[in-house]
């Protein structure tokens, strides 16, 4: 079975939200004493993710 990729803009501040909220995820699971494995694998594609500049066009319709 393949993996489906999927792509979302988001900004800075955004960003910072989703890093805080698994990291303090992954804090949860150890102080638990659960595997963090999955947040791990998460939590590193969002950190090396590749940040793009795009410009968004609003039209009226």
């Amino acid at each position: 079975m393949r993996s489906q990729k999927y792509y979302i803009a988001i900004d800075e501040k955004e960003r910072r939200i989703i890093l805080n909220a698994l990291n303090e995820l992954r804090n949860r699971l150890l102080a638990e004493g659960r595997y963090t494995d999955a947040v791990d694998d998460v939590l590193i594609k969002v950190v090396n993710a590749p940040i793009r500049k795009f410009k968004i066009k609003i039209t009226e319709g």
